[in-house]
């Protein structure tokens, strides 16, 4: 088995997609373990992942850094998150959530991916969280957002204008259904598309995620400040 290196921290063996595990021997989602020369991996499942997703459909660009910051809206339990701490190694991942009833799963994982920083806040008030962003500068490397909200964009661009360093970058996750289940999921990435680009950010890839998710788009976002 040959492991190919897709980004820093990613790698591709076969069909399937990998990260070497922060926490040997640990699981997060009941995900597949493999070890190869001693060293284990995690099957990254893009089907439990929209990051995961966007990857196996041709996701071309990596923005999370060794050492970097992020912040993370909507970390749910941390199924993401702990596969970006992975390949980051170092760092912070601020997982912002605004649901209690997750924030003991995401408390466990952080415990051994300890780049998480679990934050019970709603991401519609940046405000919540500012004491903690302040603690590395007040500005982070990447937002990633994969909030079910109908203002999601909002909160994004809301996010961005608080927290993200000029020249940063996103990952936007858009669930068309929840902002408008009436609307040709394709009219909804559409309009979105052009509220982030009347923002400030350029759009550098548009990435369906399809058949992981239905109706679902990854925007890989600069934000220009």
């Amino acid at each position: 088995m040959k492991l190919e290196r897709i980004f820093p921290g990613v790698w591709r063996l076969e069909d399937k997609i990998l990260t070497k595990s922060l926490a040997p021997g640990k699981k997060v989602y009941g995900e597949k373990v493999i070890k190869i020369d001693g060293v284990e991996y995690r099957v990254w499942n893009p089907y439990r992942s929209k990051l995961g997703a966007a990857i196996k459909n041709g996701l071309k660009h990596w923005f999370f850094r060794r050492d970097g910051t992020v912040l993370y809206l909507g970390v749910a339990e941390g199924t993401t998150a702990s596969h970006i701490a992975d390949a980051m190694e170092e760092g912070v991942i601020f997982g912002v959530d605004v649901a209690p009833r997750v924030m003991p799963k995401l408390l466990k994982v952080s415990e051994d991916w300890n780049l998480i920083l679990p934050i019970l806040a709603d991401a519609n008030k940046p405000e919540e969280y500012r004491e903690y962003i302040e603690a590395v500068g007040g500005k982070v490397d990447v937002i990633y957002e994969d909030v079910a909200h109908p203002d999601q964009t909002k909160i994004l661009i809301k996010n961005a204008e608080e927290y993200l360093k000029p020249g940063g970058h996103a990952y936007y996750a858009v669930k068309a259904r929840s902002i408008d289940v009436t609307k040709d999921p394709k009219v909804v990435f559409k309009e979105e598309k052009k509220k982030l680009e009347d923002a400030g950010f350029e759009v550098l890839q548009e990435i369906d995620l399809e058949p992981y998710e239905k109706d679902h788009v990854m925007f890989v976002l600069r934000w220009k400040g």
